[in-house]
Formats: C-alpha cells, sequence, structure tokens
C-alpha cells in the first residue's frame, strides 16, 4: 500500500486480514444475479452474513459504507438496506445516515429495478455531530466504469463523508468490481485497498486508480 488491488476471495480475506487503524469501508456487495448458484434463500443468507463479516472487520471509529440497489425476485421487491439493517443491529452497529441516489432521472417510470440506489453508513461507535451537510437526496449517481459500479458522484460523496467526518486514512472496498469508488478516494488523497476475485476487473480497477491519480 499505499494504493493496493488484491485478488482474492473477499470474506476469506476479511477474516484473514485484521484491518489496519484509520481503515473504513465503502463498498456494494454482490446481487443475487453474480451469485446465482446459491439460489435466492442462498444469497439472501450470503449477503447479510457478508455484511456482517464487514461491519466486525471495521476497526473502531471507522465506518462502512454501502451503495446497494434493490431487485425484484419473483415478483416480489427485496429491500437490501432492509438486509443491512439485519447484519447491522446483530454485529451492534448504528446507522449514521441513509441517502437515496438517483440511477435514473426521479420520476422515470419503469419496471424491474428500481431507478435509485441506498447509500448507508454504518458505525459501532455514535460520531460527533456532523461539521458538513450534504443530500440527503443525490439526483445524479455520477458516471459509472460498469453497469454494477457505483456512479462517481455517489462515491464523491461517501469519501468526502471519511475526509471531513472522520479519522479515516485507508478507504477499503472488499469487493472492489472495476475499482470505482476506489478511484475517487485515491483522488482525494486516501491510501485505498481493494480486493476483487476476478482477474480483469483487477487490473480495470489498477487501471482506473492509476487514471484518477494522475489527473483523469
Amino acid at each position: 500500500m499505499p494504493h493496493e488491488i488484491i485478488q482474492a476471495e473477499a470474506r476469506g480475506w476479511l477474516a484473514a486480514h485484521p484491518a489496519a487503524a484509520g481503515s473504513s469501508v465503502v463498498t456494494s456487495l454482490p446481487d443475487l444475479s453474480e451469485l446465482s448458484a446459491l439460489g435466492f434463500e442462498g444469497w439472501r443468507d450470503w449477503f447479510v452474513a457478508a455484511a456482517r463479516d464487514v461491519f466486525r472487520w471495521v476497526p473502531p471509529p471507522g465506518v462502512a459504507i454501502f451503495y446497494q440497489s434493490d431487485i425484484r425476485h419473483e415478483g416480489i421487491w427485496i429491500d437490501k438496506g432492509y438486509l443491512l439493517m439485519q447484519a447491522a443491529q446483530a454485529e451492534s452497529s448504528h446507522l449514521i445516515w441513509h441517502k437515496i441516489v438517483c440511477r435514473k432521472p426521479p420520476g422515470t417510470l419503469g419496471l424491474g429495478r428500481p431507478s435509485y440506489s441506498h447509500l448507508l453508513c454504518f458505525a459501532a461507535q455514535l460520531p460527533v455531530a456532523a461539521r458538513r451537510l450534504s443530500p440527503d437526496v443525490l439526483a445524479d449517481a455520477g458516471e459509472a466504469l460498469w453497469t454494477r459500479g457505483m456512479g462517481v458522484a455517489a462515491g464523491r460523496l461517501a469519501c468526502e463523508y471519511l475526509r471531513d467526518e472522520t479519522d479515516t486514512r485507508i478507504v477499503v472496498d472488499p469487493f472492489c468490481g472495476r475499482g470505482s469508488v476506489l478511484a475517487v478516494a485515491a483522488e482525494l488523497g486516501f491510501d485505498v485497498l481493494g480486493v476483487e476475485l476476478h482477474a480483469k476487473r483487477c487490473r480495470a480497477a489498477r487501471a482506473a486508480i492509476s487514471r484518477a491519480l494522475a489527473g483523469g
């Protein structure tokens, strides 16, 4: 480190590598489409267990920020914010804030996946009062490096909160994909650490961080 992408299975890596002081997590947990072999019930159990892994791993006074989009399964709406709350309650972590990020313009009509995502921040320790306000609804997620990636504007909101309101020095994404949020974090001056199972995505994440550090 300061900027490192590791090819590994995230939950196993978290279990084997204690967090360094000053670490916080910004991540998106995989949805059912990426873990379809588990089946719906298996994926839902995996999602809650993976979130619990993250909550246990983050050292106080660090925070865990999740960017998640709900899904429909056989006509039923699956609220990932609710699944994260289940995991947080099991690990005695507190919901500090919950923001809505528009992935499409407000008022967009459509079936299937919603046009917004959740951005939720959790901490084991209650923080001091915020020094800098930020919007509860972000009207545009910003450009994403890939279809499952966090938009640049959403990533910047999360990382600016870490910069302005916490003592975070290292931004960790254990499911980093192509490195969308880590590129933003590196640009803002954080050390970054990503974990990703797929080699192609690891290479893309390293390239995204290098571009961000080079100014574009």
